[in-house]
């Protein structure tokens, strides 16, 4: 096989997303989740500028390099679907923070392994914590959208190895 293993979203939320619906005031958004291969969408929430989605939506990883782009769009009965804003997910280091699980094993719950700053390399709108958590790795994103007045997404990050797949050891 030539996937590395699975990364798991969780699109828990956005914030102060832009009214599309002019007339109701509104919008009725999803989420949309590419890579070059795949495309996963979340559920619409309607009539809701900060909608709690609460989904969990699964990639297949086969390059890290491989740009994951986040787009929010409001559903439209008539016509296209109108875009809320792009952000893009950066793995890179949550990536870096992963691959030294096997090393974490005697740290206690909840602690933070990495610590990654808004930049104008990523898309973040907070401070973002790599977690160690159960024998789990998860980094929570409050990432701001692009091409767009204002509106925000919480999502949160895990690998998940698949059992026969390189995974994230550099030395397989």
């Amino acid at each position: 096989m030539d996937t590395l293993g699975l990364l798991r979203i969780r699109v828990r939320r956005g914030y102060n997303l832009i009214v599309r619906d002019k007339i109701a005031s509104t919008s009725d958004p999803y989420v949309v989740i590419t890579t070059t291969q795949q495309k996963v969408k979340t559920n619409v929430v309607k009539k809701n500028c900060n909608p709690e989605w609460c989904d969990e939506v699964s990639l297949s990883i086969k390059d890290l390099n491989d740009p994951i782009e986040l787009t929010v769009y409001d559903k439209d009965t008539l016509g296209a679907d109108d875009p809320m804003g792009t952000a893009e997910i950066d793995l890179k280091p949550y990536i870096e923070a992963a691959r030294l699980r096997k090393e974490l094993q005697e740290l206690p719950n909840g602690c933070a392994l990495k610590k990654v700053q808004p930049s104008g390399t990523n898309d973040l709108a907070d401070e973002s914590r790599i977690i160690w958590e159960n024998g789990r790795i998860t980094q929570d994103m409050r990432l701001k959208l692009r091409n767009v007045e204002s509106g925000e997404v919480l999502i949160q990050i895990e690998w998940v190895d698949i059992p026969g797949c390189k995974g994230l050891d550099p030395d397989f």
